[in-house]
Parts: C-alpha cells; sequence; structure tokens
C-alpha cells in the first residue's frame, strides 16, 4: 500500500517495507536503524480496535512475565494503534527471527520420535502461556469467547460449519446431528480449564528460535476452554498414523507444568477445531472452491471417529 511507508514512519522506521505474509493480516518487515520489526495490517471488520488493543496489551504483559511471544511497540506518541483512511488498524510488534515448525517437519510420518519431541515442547509452551495469563491481569481485555455458545451454538464464532456450501443434505444434517450431540457433551463437561487461550497454535504461529519454541499471531486468541489450545496444535496432523502418540507427548508436556486434559478431551477438541474451521472457510473461500471441501472433509472425518469412539 502506497501510505505504509508513510504509517511506518510513525514507529520510527526509516527502511523498506517488505510484505512477509498475507493471510488474515498483512505482515510487513519493517526496519528502524536496521533493526527488524513486524507491522500488522489488520484484517477489515474481524476484529474491533478495543479487541485489538486487548491483543496487544495480553501480550505485553505476557512478555514483561516472561513467556515467549513478540511484544507489542508504540508509535512515537505512545499509541499502539494507527488507523489508515479506509478504516483498518495498524500495529508493530518485535521482530521473530526463527523456523516455524512446519518448516522442520520434513518427513514427520518417518521421524516420529523427533516429531513427538517437538510436540511435548509445545505442550510445555502451552502450559506455560495458560499459567502466565492466570498470574497476570486480564480482566480489562475484550476478546472473542471460544465457549459452549462460540463452538457449538446456533451461530459460532467462525461461522455454521452445517452450511458448509459443499456439504450434501445428508452430510448437512449429520454435520448438525453432530453439532448438537457436541452442545450436549461440552455444556456436561464439569470443571472444565477456562481462561484466555491462544485458539490458533497452529504449525506456522510456532517458530523455533535460539532460546526455544516462540508462540505468534494472538489475532484469534480470547476466552475459553484451555484443551481447545491443545487440539488445536495437532489439528494439521489429524490424519497422522502416529496422531495418538503426539496427543501423548503434548498432553505430558502440558502435563509438567499443569493438570493435562484427557486424550479423550483432547480428541474431542481436536474434533471442534475441525468443526470451526468449516465454518471458518465459508467466508474466505468462493462456495464451489475444493478448500471449501477439504476443510468439509477433516470436518467429517473427525465428527465420525468421535461419534463412534465417545
Amino acid at each position: 500500500m502506497s501510505d505504509l511507508p508513510e504509517i511506518a514512519a510513525q514507529w520510527g522506521a526509516n527502511g523498506p517495507v517488505q510484505l512477509i505474509a498475507e493471510r488474515e493480516n498483512a505482515v510487513y518487515k519493517i526496519l528502524r536503524d536496521g533493526t527488524p520489526m513486524a507491522l500488522r495490517l489488520h484484517r477489515a471488520g474481524y476484529q474491533s480496535e478495543a479487541a485489538i488493543l486487548s491483543e496487544l496489551r495480553w501480550m505485553q504483559r505476557l512478555e514483561e512475565a516472561g513467556f515467549a511471544c513478540p511484544k507489542p511497540l508504540a508509535q512515537t506518541d505512545g499509541s499502539l494503534l494507527a488507523r489508515l483512511a479506509d478504516g483498518r488498524f495498524v500495529s508493530v510488534i518485535t521482530w521473530v527471527e526463527g523456523t516455524p515448525i512446519g518448516e522442520m517437519d520434513s518427513a514427520p510420518d518417518t521421524d516420529v520420535t523427533s516429531h513427538c519431541d517437538l510436540y511435548h515442547q509445545l505442550g510445555r509452551l502451552l502450559a506455560q502461556l495458560h499459567n502466565t495469563s492466570d498470574g497476570i491481569k486480564t480482566d480489562d481485555l475484550t476478546r472473542a469467547a471460544w465457549d459452549l455458545p462460540g463452538l457449538l451454538g446456533k451461530s459460532p464464532f467462525w461461522g455454521r460449519f452445517w452450511d458448509n456450501p459443499s456439504l450434501s443434505a445428508g452430510e448437512k444434517k449429520f454435520m448438525l446431528y453432530t453439532q448438537q450431540t457436541a452442545h450436549a457433551h461440552l455444556k456436561a463437561m464439569k470443571g472444565a480449564d477456562f481462561g484466555l487461550i491462544h485458539a490458533d497454535a497452529l504449525q506456522e504461529n510456532v517458530f523455533h528460535t535460539k532460546t526455544g519454541l516462540t508462540l505468534i499471531d494472538f489475532d484469534d486468541a480470547g476466552f475459553g476452554y484451555r484443551g481447545y489450545d491443545l487440539g488445536v496444535c495437532l489439528s494439521q496432523h489429524y490424519a497422522a498414523r502416529h496422531l495418538n502418540d503426539l496427543i501423548a507427548a503434548v498432553a505430558e508436556g502440558y502435563g509438567a507444568l499443569r493438570n493435562a486434559p484427557s486424550t479423550d478431551e483432547i480428541k474431542f477438541f481436536l474434533m471442534l477445531r475441525g468443526l470451526a474451521s468449516c465454518g471458518w472457510v465459508i467466508a474466505r473461500q468462493p462456495k464451489k472452491s475444493p478448500v471449501q471441501r477439504r476443510y468439509a472433509e477433516r470436518a467429517l472425518h473427525l465428527a465420525h471417529q468421535w461419534l463412534t469412539t465417545a
């Protein structure tokens, strides 16, 4: 965008603006006296100004408490957000130098031990996130709710997954049955750990750095079931032959610092992520896109698995 260098200058940037990734938000690498920073152009209409500011404040408090995540950076006037003429918001955070863990998994099915070791570390990182979040101020934060209505209500936060356009009439009926059955199951889950969660700890959002694993991209973070974080981090491996080994590794790593959900609970939250993503893709891809069907098939697979083994 033509006005991004001018916006970046409000953070003291004095180098080129380089597009790095364009997914939900567009991420640019900017430089201040040679030091890299990450400028994020937030997607219009997804998060409110209050929600984005809450995300930044949470990250700042986490980083100050010693958790491995980026730190928000203020403009020269001390504010954390800038607003473009089209209404979109811009924020800048510290640059994380490292490798997304997905790029380290060149052949995860043939190197199961190292893959499980990595997810043991990730389980521990998520426990650290939850422990740290429980020890800092959060009552002034406005974020999405990954709760019972947000995941399985009549209008889930990421969309009515049973309305995915690639579903047949029979599949839609099955997804509605899954929604109702899972809703009753989650409602009956007494004493489930609940609080601030990342909600998107996918491979591209976990970096391996010189000091260990670092969690990035808190755009979807909110208040929800802690077990959901563990389900999300496994969702890209739902069809792996060693999925049960990965679940055990994540649970063991998490359990080293915090009471871990059971294997059955993790599998349940893994399914919920599949359902949520089936709703997420509806508004982000054309109706006839093969991506719609890919997300739907994952949700159907996970739902069949859960319903036949629960």
